[in-house]
């Protein structure tokens, strides 16, 4: 699945801002137990977040494309293209948080 461009997207060019639902710290025991569980980002404090558009549906890379920030007190997750993405391109982001980290996930990647 994933979600891809519809058009050009240029090198720094904001793809997306992502509002945000903060999880307390005391649920996400709870959450990890639903379909939820691979979906929410860790926030602040201790929190989660589950980011509002396509924020929690962009695919993992150790190559991406993209990459986001969280702007905590704004509430909102921010998603940049590394590169010229063209159109029709899957857009994908490091789950690590910065792109060039190769840090074991917790999921196999192929």
């Amino acid at each position: 699945m994933g979600v891809h461009t519809r058009r050009a997207v240029a090198e720094g060019e904001e793809i997306e801002r992502c509002p945000v639902l903060v999880l307390p710290a005391e649920d996400l025991d709870a959450i990890s137990d639903t379909a939820l569980a691979g979906y929410w980002f860790d926030w602040s404090d201790g929190s989660g977040a589950l980011a509002l558009g396509y924020g929690s549906l962009y695919n993992h890379s150790f190559t991406p494309n993209a990459r986001y920030f969280h702007e905590h007190d704004d509430g909102v997750v921010v998603y940049v293209a590394l590169r010229d993405i063209p159109a029709g391109e899957e857009i994908t982001i490091n789950y690590n948080a910065e792109p060039e980290c190769t840090d074991p996930l917790w999921f196999d990647v192929a």
